[in-house]
């Protein structure tokens, strides 16, 4: 019988790229998640059968070993950006990551894969990067073994970044942004699937892994490289951190008042990651280490963003009826 991997969070943005790669080398995929139902798109990565998605409440021992029994391998995808009702920050990335890994040794599970952050730290002032960096603690603690992966910004078809800024782009002149000259560096959503793969086979030595692609860029270039590919001029507008720690905490207490049914484009949280470069650390294993080489995002973002073009999947057709024209006069 072939192999079975548990992924928690298969359904999420990085989490389908590994179930997808895992079905392809063959392994039963159990993808774990809160609504199921909202993750049938899962079954068509392998043969019928092959790909299976269950319902895993991560705050609870109970559901988590249910997820895992029999598994071969465990990948754990889990992780917010924002707290959303009942899964806060500690709940879901340090008690959520801690639990997974507790259990999966108890149930003598063979490897285990955890996908953190650049920047995780326990003594960083941001709640979100505290808690990925008392997850990464507790899963050492139970599993020693374990492959840490800790991605910069992750960009992809379905990623929250540059689809967001180009989205953004669409209305007015200005675009703004809050830490203008914070370096990124980029990595391709299958690259670190790439490497969460390797950990669950065994072919990557335990440890921590920082990846990131082969560009770093501030936001601003960043952000005028996803201009450039949309085809939009815009004045790309730097929100002093004062006024968006401002932002971020009246966004804070609305999304409180309202109960979490507003939430704000920003959070008082997030400023402080984006006071901070979340780039490789010199020192760190990556993607060379793995023997993957990185992707581009000049590569990738084309096929994805041209529906942000003005003339959306026309704009390339109209620009080269414009150049047929300009040649004939």
């Amino acid at each position: 019988m072939s192999k079975l991997v548990t992924i928690y969070g298969g359904s999420g943005f990085v989490g389908r790229y590994i179930a997808r790669r895992m079905a392809k080398e063959g392994w039963r995929v159990r993808v774990a998640v809160r609504r199921p139902n909202e993750a049938i798109f899962v079954k068509p990565y392998g043969a019928v059968g092959q790909v299976e998605p269950i319902l895993c409440n991560i705050r609870d021992d109970a559901s988590v070993r249910d997820a895992l029994l029999g598994a071969d391998a465990v990948v754990n995808c889990v992780g917010i950006l924002a707290p959303v009702g009942k899964n806060k920050f500690d709940d879901v990335q340090h008690e959520g990551a801690e639990r997974v890994a507790r259990l999966a040794s108890e149930e003598g599970v063979g490897r285990l894969v955890h996908i953190s952050a650049i920047g995780a730290d326990v003594d960083s002032n941001s709640e979100y990067a505290t808690t990925k960096g008392l997850g990464e603690e507790g899963v050492l603690a139970n599993f020693p073994t374990a492959v840490i992966l800790r991605p910069s910004i992750v960009f992809g078809p379905e990623d929250g970044f540059f689809n967001r800024f180009a989205s953004m782009s669409r209305f007015g002149p200005v675009l703004p942004i809050v830490g203008a000259d914070t370096k990124f560096q980029p990595v391709y959503v299958d690259d670190v699937a790439h490497a969460a793969v390797m950990g669950v086979l065994g072919q990557a030595e335990a440890g921590t892994y920082e990846l990131g692609g082969p560009e770093v860029g501030t936001l601003r270039e960043l952000t005028q490289a996803m201009l450039n590919v949309v085809r939009r001029r815009r004045l790309i507008l730097n929100v002093p951190f004062f006024a968006a720690r401002i932002m971020g905490g009246t966004f804070d207490i609305i999304k409180m008042v309202s109960g979490g049914l507003i939430s704000g484009p920003l959070t008082k949280d997030q400023v402080r990651n984006l006071a901070k470069d979340n780039v490789v650390a010199e020192d760190a294993k990556g993607l060379d280490d793995l023997g993957i080489e990185a992707t581009s995002f000049e590569v990738i973002l084309p096929n994805y963003l041209w529906r942000f073009r003005p003339s959306g999947q026309y704009d390339a057709i109209k620009e080269s009826a414009q150049n047929l024209k300009a040649g004939h006069e």
